[in-house]
């Protein structure tokens, strides 16, 4: 493990935001670290997929699941069942990512399904192993939260790792941890339309800058001990623009 940690929020599919925020990476001193969704409802969900996937390969980075990763894994095992669920939380995005040549309007759920897994296998492989959480230091990173409300937080039940809101939000962080986790917009924390700023509360960080939605990929930088950056990439005029909150040194 590399001195520090580059913690990067919610994706969504938007590929040139993630390659704006990437030109920030230390590749010597930092290892990345991103919370989940990649994919679904922004328009390059293949693309930032592939890439998380090469990084964490070559060792550069950890990933960790996201509702959207288990909506999408849902829906390969029950086709029939989940196909319309995950078009309502933009898995139709994916599918045209993954399958171009793809006329979705008559496809059935299955074929589609099928097409996926004979394609990408290794992909799926690579969403079905990512870890629910990942401790460092006195940091705990996971992609919802965690249920404050058990003595031990390890035994939150899966699906709250990666789904929880409220309770999490709400609830008194007394787990010795600074949790960090994307889910759930930072404007709906922050209870303002357009706060895509992180945001903070109890030891815990909100990171999910609603990137896909108009707002910012947020990338935190972590030593041992503390925040020591803060980039975000938001679209001006359809470009990606850097924004530095708190220089690296």
């Amino acid at each position: 493990m590399r001195q520090q940690l580059f913690v990067v929020g919610d994706i969504h599919g938007e590929y040139d935001m993630l390659v704006k925020l990437l030109e920030q990476w230390d590749k010597k001193t930092q290892t990345l670290l991103f919370v989940g969704d990649l994919a679904d409802r922004g328009l390059n969900s293949k693309a930032c997929i592939e890439l998380v996937y090469r990084l964490v390969a070559a060792g550069d980075a950890i990933c960790l699941t996201g509702n959207h990763e288990q909506l999408f894994l849902q829906f390969l095992e029950q086709p029939d069942t989940f196909y319309g669920n995950y078009l309502i939380n933009g898995g139709a995005s994916t599918i045209s990512s993954l399958l171009p040549d793809l006329r979705q309007s008559t496809a059935q759920p299955t074929e589609i399904a099928e097409k996926i897994k004979d394609q990408y296998p290794d992909l799926i492989a690579f969403i079905s192993s990512m870890p629910l959480y990942f401790e460092w230091h006195h940091y705990l990173f996971v992609h919802a939260g965690v249920d404050l409300s058990l003595p031990d937080w390890k035994e939150t039940p899966t699906k709250d790792f990666y789904w929880i809101r409220e309770p999490f939000h709400r609830g008194i962080n007394q787990t010795g941890k600074v949790i960090v986790f994307g889910h759930t917009p930072t404007p709906g924390l922050h209870n303002a339309d357009n706060n895509y700023d992180i945001w903070e509360s109890d030891n815990k960080i909100g990171i999910d800058g609603g990137a896909v939605f108009g707002g910012i990929l947020h990338g935190l930088v972590f030593d041992q001990n503390t925040l020591v950056a803060h980039y975000g990439v938001q679209k001006k005029n359809d470009v990606p623009e850097c924004i530095t909150y708190i220089e690296g040194t």
